[in-house]
């Protein structure tokens, strides 16, 4: 599908009040998995690899690998098993080893329907965050990728983190904004430290608010931080205004995993024989 078309379908299942929904894939069975459940949108980055390795999501911002190459090699097992939905491409923008026009159109000719600014500095803040900045790799060129890859004709996804990013998204031409709440909590290798729904409530809405103010057809999608489970997704969407779904990594492939080998593996240790 064009971006176009994705855009459409998304739309008229707004209108029609059914949430999107749009989840990580670490590996071919997630996206397998996820689509047989009708997920609406899959991404693919370095996280998801880490993560599934049974690392914490904050090792995708780390010097454990190089992204952008990651993320080519998770495309060659996620985009084959994936049939009919839209795949995207989580993209290191601040990385300055790609020329990144090239590097996006590559996205492009082998199969992904769009962008995410991931891995991102906007998780990274205090005095490092100010010297990634100082420095030439802070959060401004995370939106020159964006532009660029909706220059492309890509559909654009981006995090972000506070009410300007949001506007500037908006302005670089994003489709589907994702105000981001911070490391997902919850199972083994959540975080602990994070907002509380309510906080992240009046967040999500404050800065899907000024990114409509710029462009008031974006689509908005609530992530992160105490937003884990089905029931606080629920909780936010209850709660705001024009919050039109809910995206999520951890919650989707990691906490069904942890769940379901642990209590099939349980089930199996209760099985008796006959001696």
């Amino acid at each position: 599908m064009s971006r176009q078309e994705i855009l459409d379908r998304f739309r008229a299942q707004v209108a029609a009040g059914t949430p999107i929904i749009g989840g990580g894939a670490g590996t071919g069975i997630t996206a397998k998995s996820a689509e047989a459940g009708d997920i609406d949108l899959l991404v693919i980055y370095n996280s998801g690899r880490f993560r599934m390795a049974g690392r914490g999501s904050l090792s995708g911002l780390l010097a454990y690998g190089d992204a952008n190459a990651i993320v080519m090699e998770m495309a060659n097992e996620v985009l084959p098993v994936v049939k009919r939905t839209p795949v995207l491409a989580g993209v290191n923008g601040t990385d300055p080893f790609r020329v990144m026009p090239h590097f996006l159109q590559q996205i492009k000719d082998i199969g992904f329907a769009g962008i995410q600014n991931f891995p991102t500095v906007g998780l990274i803040d205090g005095v490092f965050r100010a010297n990634l900045e100082e420095t030439g790799m802070g959060y401004g060129l995370e939106v020159d990728m964006v532009r660029q890859a909706h220059e492309l004709d890509l559909i654009t996804s981006p995090y972000v983190f506070d009410e300007d990013q949001a506007k500037d998204m908006a302005k670089a031409g994003a489709d589907i904004l994702v105000p981001h709440m911070g490391l997902t909590t919850s199972g083994s290798i959540g975080a602990q430290t994070a907002l509380t729904l309510d906080q992240a409530v009046e967040k999500v809405q404050a800065l899907a608010d000024a990114a409509r103010s710029v462009n008031p057809d974006i689509l908005c999608l609530c992530h992160g931080g105490p937003i884990a489970n089905p029931e606080d997704a629920q909780y936010v969407l209850d709660r705001t205004d024009g919050i039109v779904g809910f995206y999520g990594a951890s919650s989707i492939e990691r906490f069904p995993t942890e769940t379901g080998i642990k209590d099939q593996t349980e089930k199996f240790k209760a099985i008796t024989f006959t001696k």
